[in-house]
């Protein structure tokens, strides 16, 4: 058996005998499972139950927007109306404010204009309460609406049949919740394979640290190549990777199905995802994770202890902190110009491609340019990290500079 794959049995087979292993391989899923669920069930059951004031000279408007506050589908709060106010009311209004005995006052006058929205002036206890106040606006927007059209002619009924919300489906099978589960699926292997590759990307740069400061390597460069020990580090570190994405998959899918994942989601309980979405997932994966494990394998031959690790990591978690941030973004124009972009950036590629082939189109030219782009600059990286590590691995006491590892580079 090659040397480089004896030693990537060794790192394979010391990593998922550990405790910490199964640990996280039960852990990770866990707070991930339980933050979508609990995100889930936040969304469903959060209804504004704020108590307001209602302040106008239009009694039955002020009427109208308290049933529909209190009554509304999102809305549960509590209305107090003042029709119409008199010069005491404001600084009323404002004691109980400083008193904490309301959240808020709604104060609506009259149109300026004939056929002019009303003016309306909302002052909230505290200024951080959005909640409450895009519920006023949605509540106060569907009044008005629907008093409009009442007063266009159209009777109650029809009204409110015009105001009911419409239901899309955006699956193609009937079910309405198909594309809220897509949705969850991808952004749960989104999230597994942003964690992994950073968590075992650091791995290998701390595997070295390890066995720098134990000397091991010395005795080990007696009959291996530094490039079979990269290697066989690289390969070892990520299966174990693999294996994990593995179980967690595996294990989606099986409770994905069960009642209680069905009572949780109300019924968006399949994991859904195509075959294509798996495939690209692990080319990406292990794009990412050659990608970012190289630059790691550089770090922990220039360093000598986890401090100083520390103090480079920012090279690796920066890229993947990026993507995170512009999720929102690729989420709401996967085929955009901000996401197309980012796509075709190696540190970027993984995560933003897997996203934009997941809920966009990218054109095969695109995906095709990506895994291009990817493999050149992993062949690029693993040049660069091969001479650094070969070099840095037997360097102890100081950091080397900048201009310590060019030097590295041009050794034959």
């Amino acid at each position: 058996m090659p040397n480089f794959l004896l030693i990537a049995k060794r790192e394979y087979l010391e990593r998922i005998r550990t405790k910490s292993f199964l640990v996280m391989t039960v852990l990770i899923p866990l707070l991930m499972g339980g933050g979508l669920f609990g995100s889930v069930l936040m969304t469903k059951n959060t209804h504004s139950d704020a108590h307001v004031a209602v302040v106008s000279y239009d009694e039955r408007l002020a009427m109208d927007l308290q049933n529909e506050l209190e009554h509304g589908k999102n809305s549960e709060m509590t209305v107090t109306v003042i029709a119409p106010p008199s010069s005491k009311t404001r600084a009323t209004l404002d004691g109980e404010l400083a008193d904490k005995e309301l959240d808020g006052y709604l104060w609506i006058r009259s149109p300026e204009h004939a056929g002019s929205q009303p003016v309306v002036e909302y002052k909230p206890r505290s200024s951080a309460d959005i909640s409450t106040r895009d519920t006023l606006q949605n509540g106060l927007h569907t009044v008005l609406m629907r008093e409009r059209l009442q007063s266009q002619g159209m009777a109650q009924t029809e009204v409110n049949a015009l105001m009911q919300p419409v239901q899309l489906n955006t699956s193609g099978t009937g079910q309405a919740d198909d594309s809220t589960a897509q949705y969850v699926s991808v952004v749960v292997l989104f999230l597994l394979m942003y964690f992994v590759i950073m968590l075992y990307g650091m791995n290998v740069a701390r595997s070295i640290i390890e066995e720098k400061t134990s000397r091991v390597f010395e005795v080990m460069l007696a009959t291996v190549r530094p490039a079979d020990m990269m290697a066989g580090k690289m390969l070892g570190v990520g299966s174990v990777g693999l294996t994990q994405v593995a179980v967690w998959l595996t294990a989606g899918f099986l409770l994905s199905s069960t009642a209680i994942a069905a009572r949780v989601t109300g019924g968006a309980n399949h994991v859904h995802l195509s075959a294509s979405q798996v495939i690209f997932f692990v080319i990406y994966f292990l794009l990412g994770y050659m990608l970012y494990s190289s630059i790691a394998a550089a770090l922990g031959a220039m360093t000598n202890s986890e401090q100083e690790l520390q103090q480079l990591n920012m090279f690796l978690v920066m890229p993947l902190a990026l993507c995170m941030f512009a999720l929102g973004v690729v989420v709401n124009a996967p085929d955009g110009k901000v996401a197309t972009i980012m796509s075709l950036i190696p540190p970027f590629t993984p995560l933003i491609m897997y996203m934009r082939i997941s809920l966009g189109h990218p054109s095969w030219l695109q995906v095709g340019a990506s895994i291009a782009f990817m493999l050149v600059a992993i062949y690029a990286v693993l040049w660069i990290a091969s001479r650094i590590y070969r070099v840095g691995i037997l360097m102890y006491g100081k950091r080397p500079t900048l201009p310590e590892i060019l030097r590295w580079l041009k050794y034959s």
